[in-house]
């Protein structure tokens, strides 16, 4: 029976410890040398304040300032117990409970939070495919790890400088069994694109132990075909007859293109001239990020070069773009230097965007709506077409079939009041309507 009491003292130590008793924070990470304040309160008054760092009990007193744990708080009549930890040490990891005696009773109220002491973990370590280079539309995954820390670190992900936000899989964090120790691992997926050449995939960690952050990357090689940066024939604008003339085409490949210039029956591979020395071919000159300057240089523009169509042909290991290039010596319109990605139509040499062009559509289709509603009006007689379809003056008992008697044009200068007849319209001339004479 002596087991009761103690028991039942047990559970009403722990009713008053989920009811009563507030400790703050419930968990921290620190270095190791940061300092940390732990409160614990209850709504009465305690007898004395206890604090259990580690593995060393401290009773704690207001007065007491000089060591390196001392009491935090408002006093023991205010039921606060606290710690001012002013030196976090690696071996205090782990709780840190308070313990609060009533001033009258024998029940101890127990709280308890988790300071976790942080621990920089391993450089990370990026896991990817190991072929040096891939080839457009590859399906593309890497692996950061970041083992042993505590907590886990956190991984960010870069393409250059850029954050990458999509292709992101949720992180995975485990530890050995008896360590406290984390290990964050985090998948990026993604599909290589042009755009991705030459980029460097960056996993980055950071930690509450790291003074900044840590990096692994890779630098990414995507191989593409030749690609054009815009569609159809490519007109060089601006020469002179007479004058040097350049035809430059900005293509995008990797790697790197050989070029084939054709101008009639005359083949030209870079760098090569023709007999003469008129025409050259430059090797293409590589501008950065895959893009490629291809240039024709003509020694003197003649009138023959302006008539004439240049075909370019772009090649490499993956594929193959064709150009034809036209000269002329008109100016660049405007609105052609300032064209992106929006439509432009051009039309016997008026350019087009399309806005314009939508409203030409919408302008079409109400022109063609307006004359349908015409011409169906005129034909049944609707609306502003619409005529008197019979007589409303014929007297009671009168023939209904009867023609009509006849009328004279009414003249402007006569008074239409004055007459008794009643107007109808005949096309653009009215004419009174004589009322037949009623016998008396």
């Amino acid at each position: 029976m002596a087991a009761l009491p103690a028991l039942f003292g047990l559970l009403m130590a722990v009713v008053v410890t989920g009811q009563n008793l507030d400790i703050t924070p419930r968990e921290a990470v620190r270095r190791v040398g940061d300092d940390l304040t732990v409160l614990c309160k209850v709504p009465y008054p305690i007898d004395a304040c206890r604090m259990t760092v580690g593995t060393t009990s401290y009773r704690l007193i207001p007065n007491n300032q000089e060591e390196e744990i001392v009491y935090a708080g408002q006093g023991l009549q205010h039921g606060e117990c606290g710690a001012h930890i002013k030196h976090i040490k690696e071996e205090w990891n782990g709780n840190i409970s308070c313990t609060l005696p009533p001033q009258t009773g024998q029940i101890e109220v127990i709280g308890t939070m988790r300071l976790l002491v942080a621990k920089a973990p391993a450089n990370p370590q990026l896991i990817s495919p190991p072929q040096p280079a891939f080839r457009e539309g590859d399906g593309f995954m890497a692996q950061c790890i970041v083992p042993n820390g505590r907590p886990a670190a956190k991984i960010t992900w870069y393409l250059d400088e850029v954050q990458l936000l999509a292709g992101i899989h949720q992180p995975v964090i485990t530890s050995e069994p008896g360590s406290d120790l984390k290990t964050i691992s985090q998948n990026v997926s993604r599909t290589l694109a042009p755009e991705d050449n030459g980029q460097k995939l960056v996993c980055r960690a950071e930690h509450e132990a790291l003074d900044g952050p840590r990096e692994a990357a890779r630098q990414l090689v995507v191989h593409y075909p030749p690609k054009r940066l815009e569609s159809g024939p490519i007109t060089i604008f601006g020469l002179k007859l007479g004058g040097e003339g350049r035809l430059n085409v900005t293509i995008r490949a990797n790697p790197a293109p050989t070029t084939e210039w054709t101008v009639g029956d005359l083949v030209l591979i870079p760098p090569r001239s023709n007999e003469d020395g008129s025409i050259t071919a430059l090797e293409p000159l590589h501008l950065g990020g895959g893009f490629y300057n291809v240039t024709l240089v003509l020694a003197r523009v003649a009138k023959e070069d302006v008539e004439r169509t240049y075909y370019l042909r772009v090649t490499n290991d993956l594929g193959r773009e064709e150009f034809a290039v036209r000269l002329s010596t008109m100016d660049e319109p405007a609105a052609r230097k300032s064209k992106t990605s929006y439509l432009i139509i051009d039309v016997y040499g008026v350019e087009l965007e399309t806005g314009a062009i939508v409203g030409i559509v919408i302008a079409v289709l109400i022109l063609l709506i307006a004359i349908i509603l015409v011409v169906f009006a005129k034909a049944t007689g609707r609306w502003f077409f619409a005529g008197r379809s019979h007589r409303t003056d014929i007297p009671d008992g009168a023939d209904s079939e009867a023609p009509l008697p006849p009328h004279d044009d009414v003249k402007g200068s006569e008074n239409p009041s004055h007459d008794h007849g009643e107007y109808i319209s005949n096309g653009d001339t009215k004419h009174p309507e004589k009322k037949p004479d009623t016998a008396v």
